[in-house]
C-alpha cells in the first residue's frame, strides 16, 4: 500500500545525495554499485554532490560520511554490510546514529529473501538519521545496490527528506 499523495505533496523532487562505497578491493574505475547507486538518483532527478571511495576501516567510513552530511541531504553507503570480519560499515555507523530506521532493514531483507534465499539474513542493511540528513547502508552487490534503490529508497526519498525538514 502506498503513502496516500497528501503525505508527499510536499516532498521536495530533488534531495541532494552523496554516495561513499566501502571496499577493499573496487578503484573508481572498477565501482559497479557506486556508479549503480550515482546513475540511479541522478536518472530519478536527484543530485549527487558528493562520491568517495573508501576502505572498510572505521575511521574512514565516518571521515567519509561526515564529510557527505556537510552539503547532502541524504548518503548512500554500499559495502561493508555482512558478516566478515572486514565488514564494519555497520558497527562503525550505526552507534552515530540520531535514530534507527527498523523497517529499511525489515523490508530490504524481506525483498532479498524472495530473490536470494536465506542468504538474505547475512545482510545487516541498515537505515539511520546522521546529524539530520538520512543515511541508507546497502550491501556492496550491484544486485542488491539496485533491489534497495528501486524498491524502497527511490520510491521514498523526497517524501523522507521532506519529513526530517520539518
Amino acid at each position: 500500500m502506498a503513502v496516500p499523495q497528501k503525505h508527499k505533496e510536499h516532498a521536495p523532487t530533488s534531495v541532494k545525495c552523496g554516495v561513499v562505497t566501502v571496499s577493499d578491493s573496487r578503484r573508481s574505475e572498477t565501482d559497479e554499485s557506486g556508479r549503480l547507486v550515482r546513475d540511479l538518483l541522478l536518472k530519478a532527478g536527484h543530485s549527487v554532490l558528493f562520491y568517495a571511495l573508501v576502505r572498510d576501516e572505521a575511521k574512514s567510513i565516518l571521515d567519509a560520511v561526515e564529510q557527505a552530511s556537510w552539503t547532502c541531504e541524504a548518503i548512500v553507503t554500499n559495502g561493508g554490510t555482512g558478516v566478515a570480519t572486514r565488514d564494519v560499515t555497520i558497527p562503525a555507523l550505526q552507534p552515530t546514529f540520531e535514530r534507527i530506521l527498523p523497517g529499511f532493514g525489515e523490508l530490504f531483507r524481506s525483498l532479498s529473501y524472495a530473490s536470494i534465499g536465506s542468504a538474505a539474513m547475512l545482510s545487516a542493511a541498515v537505515a539511520g538519521v546522521y546529524h539530520g540528513r538520512i543515511v541508507f547502508c546497502l550491501p556492496g552487490s550491484p544486485d542488491a545496490c539496485r533491489l534497495a534503490m528501486e524498491k524502497l529508497i527511490l520510491p521514498e526519498l523526497g517524501h523522507a527528506v521532506g519529513v526530517m525538514s520539518r
